[in-house]
């Protein structure tokens, strides 16, 4: 096996040289760097992980705590933390904490044992033990999808604690899709909500009331329920509205799982979408296009949120002391037809 003495000999370097060059500890002019990089390449050469954290103090490793598992739209920010990190030279150790705040503090410290240089994460309901555990022990740190000062007592956020943000944008999109429903004629408009105490759900549920405000529709609590953002929650809500004396004619559901949900709850009733009812969801996902209807959806930039937050995590381990960023991310409005509107080119 080829060694750092090997390397220098066979670039014409020293040892030293190398290692700044392997570690990023010193500016090496280019033309020496090349040398040694094809002289690393030539031998096979293979850098001492270990031993090149304790020179740097780093691992060159990101800790990525999402419910990956259990939430295809979170499988698609895992692609893109995954692609950012390797663009950038670090391994991904990844964790699921299932949405539960218990588990999550427990994943969250173990990737921390594991010596991670920082943690991207999409925080649960409740993140207050998780905080202080970041807080405590300083770990730079970026929180993605879910913003934990939205509905986050102020006295959960320890004092000091410094973090980035990365989202995508969710009240205006909401808001599109009811007043889409609304310019179709449907008047009682339901919502299938998330988990609450999620950013995410409070923001959803914001852009559902300002739709109905801004196309003149009274705003009836019994039309939104709580799906608890995964599918089961949502057939048992689904079935909650469709048993309304006065049922909702359309639906807005707030993430892809509740929406598998929605449509479960609509079939076991014998009812069609769009026929008994228009659907519209926010989460697009690689099949909603092959669901009959095709299902009219708001599509978040799931790869570049996961690069975005390894682009802020990389930031904030050079520059420590910076002022914390929220970047919100545009989504899209993917129209189809299970909001009732006919195929394109259709003469329906």
């Amino acid at each position: 096996m080829a060694t750092m003495v090997d390397v220098a000999r066979s670039a014409g370097v020293s040892v030293a040289t190398v290692s700044h060059v392997l570690n990023d500890t010193r500016p090496v002019r280019p033309a020496t760097r090349r040398a040694v990089l094809d002289a690393i390449e030539e031998l096979g050469y293979t850098p001492n992980t270990l031993a090149r954290s304790l020179v740097t103090a780093r691992t060159r490793s990101i800790g990525l705590a999402v419910s990956a598992i259990s939430n295809p739209y979170f499988t698609e920010i895992l692609q893109g933390v995954e692609a950012g990190a390797l663009e950038h030279g670090y391994g991904l150790l990844v964790a699921d904490p299932h949405d539960d705040p218990a588990h999550e503090r427990t994943v969250v410290q173990l990737l921390h044992e594991r010596r991670v240089d920082g943690m991207i994460v999409a925080p649960s309901a409740r993140p207050a033990e998780l905080l202080g555990y970041l807080a405590r022990h300083g770990v730079p740190t970026v929180f993605l999808d879910r913003r934990v000062d939205a509905g986050t007592p102020p006295d959960s956020v320890p004092s000091g604690f410094v973090f980035d943000q990365v989202c995508a944008e969710n009240t205006e999109p909401v808001a599109l899709l009811v007043g889409h429903l609304a310019e179709l004629g449907h008047r009682r408009i339901g919502l299938v909500a998330g988990l609450p105490g999620l950013s995410t759900t409070g923001e959803r549920i914001s852009g559902y009331r300002d739709g109905l405000a801004r196309a003149g529709l009274p705003h009836d609590e019994r039309l939104v329920v709580s799906g608890d953002s995964e599918a089961a929650g949502a057939e048992r809500a689904t079935g909650t509205l469709l048993s309304l004396p006065a049922p909702p004619t359309a639906l807005v559901t707030a993430n892809n799982a509740m929406t598998i949900g929605a449509l479960r709850a609509v079939r076991a009733r014998g009812l069609t979408v769009p026929g008994d009812l228009a659907l519209c969801c926010f989460d697009d996902f690689s099949w909603a296009d092959l669901f009959s209807p095709r299902l009219t959806a708001i599509a978040q930039p799931a790869r570049e949120i996961g690069a975005e937050a390894v682009r802020l995590l990389l930031d904030r381990l050079d520059s420590p002391g910076r002022e914390a960023r929220t970047v919100r991310l545009p989504s899209a409005f993917v129209h189809r037809t299970s909001c009732g509107c006919p195929e394109k080119g259709s003469d329906a």
